[in-house]
């Protein structure tokens, strides 16, 4: 009996790394609160909360009704990102400014918030969890579990049996996907919180696709192969990202000033500077 190849535990591990290793640097050497945490935690698990009430009850009759039409898919789940997923974090972003729980000054932190939940939270770990389990019960063959898992690893997950040559692309694409989401959620927290800082609605507006467009592209990504999929979507992440901080180009220097975080009991309650008034 094969175990699969331990090459895949790379993925997790790395993704791990970087979501927290980024949170952990920006806690560090410049501004990430556990009220940043929390506000951020309550937007993810809201947008996806909300996302698989909304499919529970209607993605079956809209395959039915469709034909599984990938440009239908597509625009429904890309709609569903953009308006849960990027609206949620305008949303309470909006209201943790209200409440004076955030500033300007941790918007970075919300979007690393958002990436950490997505990426090392609800992927990498489970993930790796599930790849550790694997890799224990094929090393005991003769076991009654690895006889139930081997043969059900095989027929849903076969490339885990695969050797490096064939593994290790695979891994990366994997690898490059988490780092197009990192991206892609930092730049609209990011936005999310100047946006509602600063009262500038065009942050929505360059938001939102960055929420629709990739989850649009997920019903097409068998038609255009992994690569491809994978290099479109890094694309348009990473070119969000860059129009991101471009255009907050103006504003960075009012809170920059402010991102190291302050002594316990400075600023406004939870820890957030005072926040700044509009331009």
């Amino acid at each position: 009996m094969q175990n699969i190849d331990p090459l895949y535990l790379l993925t997790p591990v790395v993704v791990l790394g970087f979501s927290f290793g980024l949170v952990l640097y920006w806690r560090l050497r410049r501004r990430f609160t556990g009220i940043v945490l929390l506000y951020s935690l309550g937007a993810y698990a809201g947008a996806i909360g909300a996302k698989v009430f909304v499919q529970a009850l209607t993605l079956g009759p809209l395959s039915s009704a469709s034909g599984s039409n990938p440009a239908i898919l597509g625009a429904y789940y890309g709609a569903q990102t953009a308006a849960f997923e990027v609206g949620g974090a305008f949303l309470v972003a909006a209201v943790a400014i209200a409440l004076a729980r955030l500033g300007a000054p941790d918007a970075e932190g919300f979007g690393l918030g958002l990436a950490l939940w997505e990426n090392g939270v609800l992927i990498a770990l489970p993930l790796l969890l599930d790849y550790v389990t694997y890799y224990l019960v094929l090393s005991h063959p003769g076991s009654s579990a690895a006889q139930t898992l081997y043969p059900a690893l095989m027929s849903n997950s076969p490339a885990l049996f695969y050797g490096p040559a064939a593994a290790l692309p695979l891994i990366g694409w994997s690898i490059l996907e988490r780092v197009s989401s990192l991206f892609a959620h930092f730049a609209w927290g990011y936005l999310a919180v100047l946006g509602a800082v600063y009262r500038k609605r065009v942050y929505l507006a360059i938001a939102l696709p960055l929420g629709f467009l990739p989850d649009f592209l997920v019903p097409f990504a068998g038609s255009l192969g992994l690569p491809a999929f994978e290099l479109i979507v890094f694309a348009i992440a990473a070119t969000g990202l860059a129009v991101t901080l471009g255009v907050t180009r103006s504003v960075r220097p009012q809170y920059l000033r402010q991102t190291r975080t302050p002594p316990a009991g400075a600023g406004a309650p939870g820890g957030a500077p005072d926040r700044p008034g509009p331009p």
